[in-house]
């Protein structure tokens, strides 16, 4: 039998992720090490609260065999720069002395899509990385960390480096919750464009991958993940329409105006009128970022879900068909 600690695993993909290992019946013991409450709890599972950035007690998996790193600061924009390489990056370094320290051979790290720039060509693993952001040079930093825990005992030791685009799915809070909020009020307005990329990725289909590429042969393995498809952000605005019968958003605000209407939120915001509406965030949906998933089409991994089939099972798992 296996047993496995889930760094970050009362987040969103850790919750799917730890259901999904609890469902292959494959593991007496699974550990959830984080901070925060679960998105939702899985049954069996020990969940243990843990700051990645202290170090990390050896009896908090006796007889570890496997370590998924999914612990990060992440939200962009939203935090300090030092906050992203305080938990990123320190954790990185907690996590791989963790692992020296109780002989665990098998790491899966969840990078990220940003240790690339934004871009509207397509790029794939062999693509040059030049993060943007704090995040994502924070993620760029522990891919590194990761990579020389690897190299210490080539032949012995396995990494798999996943950088997901975009990630959708039940209890996600983000993205694709706020767009599923604003459609049915006919409240969303693209940002100067209708054809921005968006390279996107459903949770179900993610969580099912880590397993796949941990069990290839491979030593070492970097891959995006992503749904091969070049999907748009009208693209997924229709897919809403035609699974949820959402109206159409049709209407393009010119970026600029976006803009200044993006500063007035801010200037509300330091008066103590909290949005999250700003700048940062509307450059963020105007921006495409064109990631392919070669690896993942090589190594012959198949998608179990389309858009269209993604958002009908994410509405069949909320309560209200809300896509909550």
């Amino acid at each position: 039998m296996k047993r496995a600690i889930v760094f970050g695993g009362a987040g969103f993909i850790g919750s799917h992720l730890l259901q999904y290992l609890s469902s292959l019946g494959e593991y007496d013991l699974l550990v959830s090490a984080d901070q925060a409450q679960p998105r939702f709890e899985v049954t069996g599972v020990d969940y243990q609260p843990l700051d990645v950035c202290e170090p990390i007690p050896p009896s908090i998996c006796p007889g570890c065999t496997e370590i998924y790193n999914l612990a990060a600061v992440h939200t962009t924009p939203g935090h300090e720069d030092w906050e992203y390489y305080w938990t990123n990056t320190l954790g990185a370094i907690n996590v791989c002395d963790y692992a020296r320290d109780q002989n665990v051979q098998r790491i899966v790290f969840t990078s990220s899509i940003a240790v690339y720039a934004p871009t509207e060509e397509p790029l794939d693993e062999d693509s040059p990385q030049h993060p943007v952001s704090a995040y994502g040079r924070s993620k760029f930093c522990a891919e590194r960390i990761h990579k020389t825990w690897v190299h210490e005992k080539p032949g012995e030791r396995k990494l798999v480096i996943v950088r997901p685009g975009v990630v959708y799915g039940y209890q996600e809070k983000g993205n694709f919750t706020r767009l599923a909020k604003l459609l049915p009020k006919r409240a969303f307005y693209y940002p100067g464009r209708k054809d921005t990329i968006k390279s996107c990725a459903y949770v179900v289909d993610l969580v099912k991958s880590f397993r796949f590429m941990l069990d290839h042969p491979d030593y070492e393995i970097t891959y995006n993940f992503c749904h091969p498809e070049r999907y748009t952000s009208e693209d997924i605005c229709n897919a809403f329409h035609r699974v949820a019968g959402f109206p159409r958003a049709t209407r393009v605000i010119p970026l600029r105006l976006m803009l200044c209407a993006a500063w007035g939120f801010e200037v509300l915001n330091k008066f103590g009128l909290k949005s999250s509406i700003n700048r940062a965030r509307i450059y963020k949906l105007y921006k495409s970022t064109n990631i392919v998933p070669k690896q993942l089409q090589e190594k012959n991994y198949k998608l179990d879900y389309t858009l269209d089939t993604s958002l009908k099972h994410w509405q069949s798992m909320s309560s209200d068909g809300d896509f909550k």
